[in-house]
């Protein structure tokens, strides 16, 4: 589409991957095997959880022990938030339609942030409510029962400790280190099964001490640190499921190779803003407003915002939707728009500006 203006023509042009190009089947088939593992993951995750709170729960009723039914409340959470995970990654890989046209991606972000809350009311709640409940009333607890809880300990620890593991190497089988997974999903069982791991472990520490002791407040302040570790899991994994939902920019190395790209195009006079949105773990959005060398008709700026669009989807597989506001100045290089028209969200890139 063609806008004329005093001497500066203005072409915006868009762009989005077209799935039949082999490049895209490429693309799909690699995010839809990275899926995969990631359900399989989560599932291991979901059933270890399953069976370990119903045998914390059956544990701390037996034994007595708050720090064993916070344990308990933390499984169940946990349970519930790889059921939220599942569905996002069933719902975030449908594709575009009239009422999504950026397509689902984001669901994964949306389903996090539901997690973390789960994590934070069910678990974290739970478990403060457990320890000061301990402190202020004490406990009486036989032998056979911390016996109990220490095995159903055992038990959590080692059905954790797999899930864990398997979580970390599905982390560096896609070329990630465990502090830089983008996936939600993963990362969110990371989190969680590294909170159940240390979880169980305070618990289990609490439980020694007040048999040895026979002060309930050991295990009152192993609930109490079980909390506060989930809480502060529960605001890691929330704040980063804001900053995607509410529109986070795409990796800045991608946006400066993005820019470097346009730069080193001949026909490029400068790049006068360039946005990037990430749309999902694998899209992003791309939307740049540059200026063209004089001297160029409407039909090659035409043809040269095609073929810029067309490099940058093939160089960068990731920008899902690109748009360009492409403009040409003058033989002289001045920009004779007048100034409402230079400042308008078109022109800008402000507003959903083209």
């Amino acid at each position: 589409m063609l806008r004329a203006g005093g001497s500066r023509r203005q072409v915006s042009a868009t762009s989005e991957k077209q799935p039949e190009t082999t490049t895209g089947d490429s693309d799909g088939q690699e995010a839809a095997k990275s899926d995969g593992h990631t359900r399989v993951t989560v599932l291991v995750a979901l059933a270890a959880n399953l069976v370990i709170a119903v045998a914390k729960a059956v544990g701390g009723i037996f034994a007595g022990s708050p720090a064993l039914l916070s344990e308990a409340a933390h499984s169940v959470a946990d349970s519930l938030n790889e059921v939220f995970l599942l569905a996002a990654l069933s719902r975030s890989r449908r594709p575009p339609d009239a009422r999504h046209p950026f397509g689902y991606g984001k669901e994964r972000f949306f389903w996090s942030l539901l997690a973390a809350v789960g994590i934070f009311v069910m678990g974290g709640c739970f478990s403060f409510f457990q320890g000061f409940e301990a402190i202020r009333s004490g406990a009486e607890e036989k032998l056979s029962g911390y016996v109990a809880g220490l095995v159903v300990l055992g038990v959590a620890f080692v059905a954790e400790g797999v899930s864990l593991i398997r979580a970390v190497r599905q982390a560096h089988r896609q070329g990630e280190g465990v502090g830089d997974v983008q996936d939600p999903a993963l990362r969110t069982v990371l989190a969680e099964d590294g909170t159940a791991v240390l979880g169980v472990t305070f618990a289990a520490i609490g439980m020694v001490l007040h048999m040895l002791t026979g002060q309930a407040v050991w295990e009152g302040c192993a609930s109490i640190l079980i909390g506060g570790l989930l809480v502060y899991v529960a605001y890691r994994l929330g704040r980063d499921a804001r900053d995607q939902l509410i529109g986070e920019a795409a990796d800045p190395e991608l946006t400066g190779r993005i820019r470097e790209l346009l730069r080193a195009q001949p026909e490029i006079d400068s790049v006068e803003a360039l946005f990037t949105m990430k749309t999902g773990i694998d899209s992003a959005l791309v939307a740049a407003r540059v200026d063209l060398v004089p001297g160029m008709d409407s039909e090659e700026v035409e043809e040269v915002a095609v073929r810029i669009k067309r490099s940058v989807a093939e160089m960068f597989p990731d920008t899902g939707q690109i748009f360009l506001d492409v403009t040409d100045r003058d033989h002289t290089g001045h920009d004779h728009t007048d100034r409402a028209a230079r400042e308008s969200p078109a022109a800008t890139g402000e507003r959903g500006g083209a």
